[in-house]
């Protein structure tokens, strides 16, 4: 996933990768900077983002990859999708 700030100047940051797995488990990993990278209005927002991921994840994880790999709005957009993590190269 990929953040814009609110007033997009071009600049983006990768700061949040999905994983599937075989069985359909989900795994988030986070850019360990994400909170600097981040505008300061948006830290608490994404934040709370991340924790709802989490427990929907649990609850509905198909429904929720699904939704994550076509998101176009808000600060955290769908970067790219794929079946090997190795076919990207990410910054």
């Amino acid at each position: 996933m990929e953040y814009r700030a609110q007033v997009w100047s071009g600049t983006s940051f990768t700061i949040l990768l999905v994983l599937k797995d075989a069985n359909g488990s989900l795994r988030f990993l986070a850019h360990p900077k994400w909170r600097s990278l981040v505008q300061p209005e948006d830290v608490r927002d994404i934040y709370d983002l991340f924790v709802d991921l989490i427990e929907r994840a649990d609850e509905q994880p198909a429904a929720l990859f699904q939704q994550l790999s076509s998101l176009g709005v808000g600060p955290l957009v769908t970067q790219q999708i794929g079946e090997r993590i190795t076919d990207y190269h990410l910054y």
